[in-house]
């Protein structure tokens, strides 16, 4: 089957490669020209582990290509993908729609032939229909159907996750669709992957509402981990003690400095402003967002709590920068207010990130950035652990501690063993945990 797939971004570029892996005709398409010279020559625009030799490996199997061209990209296609940036509005904090329906502008009047329009872009409910419009108002004759399809894809495993998915939703109704669907991820259908025919503004909804039920599952654990500060409990412990429960689930109970990335931040905004264009408030994502806005920046004052109270003058390391690891994906990553936080108290910030340097830089003036771990720590009033790469958790404590200025650590994502660290004569501090 020839599947186009307009947008090359970070949902587009991969589904499209696990789509030709899966042995479908797949054509990227871009309108930016020097992203699309770039993937011609095999540079990936984002850093996603295995991406760059599955894309590889795909077009020399001439089942994967790159074109700007839409028109001739999308002729003889029987399902076309939108996978177009969905970023929050400014201002307002609405989902920007304005690529996606850029996009079915375009499709309605390139259209040749029957076809399936898959919105895979992470979309508000009701914005299948109004791609439906604005294709139906263009007067084509073809024959076509809009079909929701969200992406559940983790950055940093999103190759796993699109070809082992723990589910595969389809907002569609429509018979000749679903069988259009069920031809396109065949072969995850034989490998009995769940496929869950919804109604469109239903399959809409469920991205949202996953998106917003993880990230209250991450705010629940990290005031649970402010609780446990307090009382004398271990935050770890209580995570294992309730994950444990079948009901509840271990993933997604890490405490730490807040949510942040490509997904939660500006999805939970979204699903706000969904709620409030439809008076049907939902309380327990405002609590959500406003909890983990406030977070970042009480993780700089912690910060500055273990410096003693006083920044000004201090050199601080931070080590990951990246909202996660495995990506180099700088979006509302806890770091930004952290570094905030810090240069506002009047310390001096340097920090190391494996692949986020570059993104961090045009966001971080402020910081001095440099190339490996322990140039970062060399001379510091503090280490602070903000993202857990691998790189970050066997580190040399022996050296780390003939480097720094002062034996102070603080561990954001309890990577490291408190006992450990205390006895090796550093001041430690991490998060929920006594």
């Amino acid at each position: 089957m020839k599947i186009a797939m307009v947008g090359s971004g970070y949902v587009g570029l991969v589904s499209g490669a696990c789509f030709a892996d899966f042995g479908h005709d797949v054509v990227c398409i871009d309108k930016d020209e020097a992203k699309i010279a770039r993937l011609d020559q095999g540079i990936m625009p984002i850093y996603e582990p295995g991406l760059a030799e599955l894309v590889a490996s795909n077009v020399k199997g001439g089942r994967l290509s790159f074109s700007t061209d839409l028109a001739a990209s999308i002729d003889g296609a029987q399902a076309i993908f939108i996978a177009v940036g969905t970023p929050s509005r400014r201002g307002d904090g609405h989902a920007d729609l304005s690529y996606v329906y850029a996009v079915a502008k375009e499709l309605s009047e390139h259209l040749t032939g029957p076809a399936v329009i898959v919105t895979k872009s992470t979309v508000p409910v009701g914005t299948g229909d109004e791609v439906e419009r604005i294709i139906a108002d263009s007067g084509t004759s073809v024959q076509f159907a809009v079909v929701s399809n969200p992406e559940f894809l983790r950055e940093g495993a999103a190759i796993g996750d699109f070809k082992r998915p723990d589910r595969i939703v389809l907002g569609t109704e429509d018979e000749w669709a679903q069988g259009v669907m069920k031809e396109v991820y065949r072969p995850l259908f034989l490998n009995k992957a769940p496929i869950l025919f919804t109604s469109r503004r239903s399959s809409e909804l469920i991205k949202y509402a996953a998106n917003a039920f993880l990230a209250t599952k991450i705010t629940f654990i990290n005031e649970m981990a402010d609780l446990c500060e307090k009382v004398g409990a271990d935050v770890q412990d209580v995570s294992r003690g309730i994950g444990l429960d079948g009901r509840i689930g271990s993933k997604f109970l890490h405490a730490g400095p807040g949510y942040g990335g490509s997904c939660f931040p500006k999805d939970t905004l979204a699903l706000l402003k969904t709620a409030e264009d439809y008076n049907s408030p939902v309380r327990l994502v405002e609590a959500v967002v406003k909890v983990n806005d406030s977070r970042k920046r009480a993780m700089g004052r912690k910060v500055i709590e273990a410096l003693g109270g006083e920044a000004r003058g201090k050199r601080v390391a931070l080590l990951g920068l990246t909202f996660k690891p495995n990506t180099d994906d700088m979006r509302d990553a806890p770091s930004i207010a952290v570094v905030q936080t810090l240069l506002d108290a009047g310390a001096q910030v340097v920090a190391y990130d494996p692949e986020g340097l570059e993104a961090a830089a045009a966001i971080l003036p402020g910081v001095t950035m440099v190339e490996n771990t322990y140039d970062a720590i060399e001379g510091a009033d503090a280490v602070v652990l903000v993202t857990e790469w691998d790189a970050f958790r066997a580190l040399d404590f022996n050296r780390v501690k003939r480097l720094v200025k002062a034996p102070v650590i603080v561990d954001l994502r309890n990577v490291y063993d408190p006992a450990e660290l205390r006895a090796a004569g550093f001041a430690y501090t991490s998060v929920g945990r006594p």
